[in-house]
């Protein structure tokens, strides 16, 4: 392969790079609002989020658009296939967090009253524990980091934890008022976007570790979620 030839697809894969760090940029911007609005029942910044969403999947559609291009035109092997399939992979994902900031922005507009401490406190905990894990594999995916992508890996059960905490927190507020059936339905639903955004970044550390190794994790992705298994009390 010609010196000229290497150095176009490099420059290929850095135009790649670049815009997946543009997109997971937008993506954490998305993400901290989504957060703050439903917090504050902010519908202006909620609204905000909403329209946002749409530069994240124009991103998506440029970044594919272009790995399928540099496929055409390059056919890469080994190693630098790998690099543009997790491309494509990553944005994928990134996409799916910009989708799940959105609706839990929207969840903004449903909620008319204030929001018991208890519960805000641990929807914002799991936001920022999502925020941090979102950062910190975007961060790992820039250096090519397996060992910063697998202790984010790990690091999934602690937000899968709080979305047990704040499950069985909500159900007994439905318990003991029907009147908060709503407010807390709404509620659940941002929580379990956040444990679904663990979840993203966790398919983001996994196609990190096989860009670098070549090969899938072959240990079972640690999981906490306990949600599908937790019984309903009777009420009294």
């Amino acid at each position: 392969m010609s010196d000229h030839i290497v150095k176009s697809y490099d420059d290929d894969l850095a135009a790649l790079k670049t815009m997946l760090a543009q997109m997971g940029g937008l993506a954490e911007e998305q993400l901290a609002n989504a957060i703050d609005a439903i917090g504050r029942r902010d519908t202006q910044l909620a609204d905000k989020v909403i329209a946002g969403d749409a530069q994240i999947d124009v991103f998506e559609r440029q970044i594919e658009e272009k790995a399928i291009l540099t496929i055409a035109k390059r056919q890469p092997m080994a190693r630098d296939l790998r690099e543009i399939m997790v491309a494509i992979r990553v944005a994928s994902d990134l996409e799916r967090i910009g989708d799940l900031a959105k609706n839990t922005a929207k969840r903004t507009h449903a909620i008319s009253e204030a929001l018991p401490r208890k519960l805000i406190t641990g929807l914002t905990r799991m936001g920022s524990l999502a925020q941090e894990q979102l950062r910190t594999i975007l961060d790992a995916y820039a250096h090519t980091d397996a060992e910063k992508a697998i202790a984010v890996w790990r690091a999934d059960e602690e937000i899968d934890a709080i979305f047990n905490s704040i499950f069985r927190e909500l159900l007994t507020y439905m318990m003991e008022d029907p009147r908060m059936i709503g407010l807390c339905t709404h509620l659940l639903f941002g929580a379990k976007n956040m444990e679904r955004i663990g979840d993203h970044t966790t398919n983001i550390a996994e196609n990190i570790y096989y860009l670098v190794h070549g090969k899938p994790i072959l240990e079972e992705r640690p999981k906490k979620d306990a949600t599908s298994i937790t019984s309903v009390p009777k009420p009294n």
